[in-house]
């Protein structure tokens, strides 16, 4: 291709972005009402999201994959997305106890596994058994924030106000 027929292309392009443009389909507060990931939560999934997704609070890691795992685990299906999004996703129609207490039975089998992991490579390796030690000491912790959360839990109605929780 020659300069000549890139800058053709160019003015194409451009053109046609203003025109999409000027029909006002481009405005940002028309997708972000429509965008799901906007909806509200709940307000224990905020205080969620930011302890489980953060290997210093849960000792863990949890990847993208291992999020849609769960949520596979519990029969939901949500897009693969930025972690914080997926997790809001996850929790955001959350009024039944059975739901949370699944999805967080679910968290403890990954956790469970990890804490597999932990111990084998603190056998095979003793000189780091202590970072191991303390990643476990806050899976263990992590869990249990998981279960009070589940116990303490009070369903709601569909009706009521979601933002009420």
């Amino acid at each position: 291709m020659n300069k000549a027929d890139l800058s053709d292309l160019r003015a194409e392009f451009d053109a046609f972005v203003r025109g999409k443009c000027d029909t006002e389909s481009c405005d940002t507060k028309e997708t972000a009402e429509n965008d799901p990931d906007e909806l509200p939560v709940p307000g224990f999934v905020d205080d969620l999201t930011d302890k489980l997704l953060s290997p210093y609070h849960s000792g863990v890691y949890f990847s993208r994959l291992d999020i849609k795992r769960v949520a596979e685990a519990i029969d939901e299906s949500i897009p693969i997305k930025e972690r914080k999004k997926m997790i809001r996703a996850l929790f955001r129609h959350t009024t039944k106890q059975a739901y949370l207490r699944s999805a967080f039975d679910e968290f403890n089998r990954h956790f469970g596994g990890r804490i597999l992991i932990y111990t084998e490579l603190s056998e095979a390796f003793p000189a780091s058994k202590h970072f191991f030690d303390e990643n476990i000491t806050k899976i263990k912790k992590m869990q249990k924030m998981l279960d009070q959360m589940a116990e303490d839990f009070e369903e709601i109605e569909a009706t009521d106000e979601p933002m009420m929780i």
